[in-house]
């Protein structure tokens, strides 16, 4: 069960990584410090719980965004 989890969150971070650009998920992969995991491994490589930060950044990220306008 754990597998398929673990699965369901890869596809969802993939699916919200097509959303945002190479530069922005980039600039965010090296805030977190996981830069260097994607750069061996892929964002395949990066484990969820970073994957859950990542995602809980960019949304914080388009909100702000949202409010300046």
């Amino acid at each position: 069960m754990r597998t398929i989890k673990k699965r369901q969150l890869a596809k969802e971070v993939q699916s919200l990584a097509k959303l945002m650009s190479e530069e922005l998920r980039w600039e965010l992969a090296k805030e977190l410090g996981v830069d260097h995991i994607v750069a061996t491994e892929g964002w395949g490589g990066v484990p969820s719980r970073e994957c859950g930060n990542l995602v809980r950044k960019a949304i914080e990220l388009a909100e702000r965004s949202l409010v300046q306008r």
